[in-house]
């Protein structure tokens, strides 16, 4: 009897540590990834009205996207939206559905670890999270005589993304090809091209 008592202990438990096996999910890589000459053409400009479609892009599957619901980050022209907060105002911006967040912070791409502590912002009425132009944008305009649109160097952008994970973003380049000393008269805009670091497990913050 008491045999018999010892084996059917010994195969419960055999069964518990073989169903917590099954039920144990590994944890998906990290993704590292460099998006290139992303277009994001705007109309207007030079003293007229701007306008067009932003083009949207999507960390989850690293893809632009058409898609109303499913986005995280918008581009047109030097213009960025993310898809949290509230519209701006602007013309032709896409509607705010998903509580994507942003948060800035000085360093490099490789020295950014964790999204944890950061304070997350979001579009709002007549201000985007992402400041456009010299002051407290993402880029310098150099105005005459190369009027360059240059990604400022030690920022990166991190993103509370869409589907609850987090991104971090440097951007690269904002002229066609990434070239190393762009030309604002012949090389060709809006083309982004930018690195970044996707941890697509739920609730995640490491990027390691």
């Amino acid at each position: 009897m008491t045999k018999n008592i010892l084996a059917v202990v010994f195969l419960a438990v055999t069964l518990a540590s073989c169903s917590n096996d099954d039920d144990s999910t590994p944890a998906e890589p990290i993704q590292t990834e460099t998006v290139s000459n992303l277009y994001a053409p705007q109309t207007g400009g030079q003293g007229q009205p701007v306008g067009g479609a932003f083009t949207k892009f999507d960390f989850e599957t690293g893809l632009e996207t058409t898609s109303d619901t499913e986005w995280d980050v918008a581009f047109r022209g030097s213009t960025i939206a993310i898809n949290g907060g509230a519209v701006t105002g602007t013309e032709d911006e896409p509607e705010r559905n998903g509580n994507v967040g942003v948060a800035e912070v000085t360093g490099t791409l490789a020295s950014v670890t964790t999204a944890d502590g950061l304070t997350f912002n979001q579009d709002a009425d007549a201000s985007f999270a992402i400041a456009t132009g010299s002051d407290n944008g993402w880029y310098n305009y150099a105005g005459d005589p190369t009027h360059l649109i240059t990604p400022i160097p030690g920022k990166v952008f991190v993103f509370r993304t869409t589907a609850g994970n987090y991104a971090k973003v440097e951007i690269i380049s904002y002229y066609e090809n990434a070239p190393a000393a762009p030309n604002a008269f012949t090389d060709a805009t809006p083309y982004y091209t930018f690195n970044y670091v996707y941890n697509p497990n739920e609730g995640e913050t490491s990027f390691e």
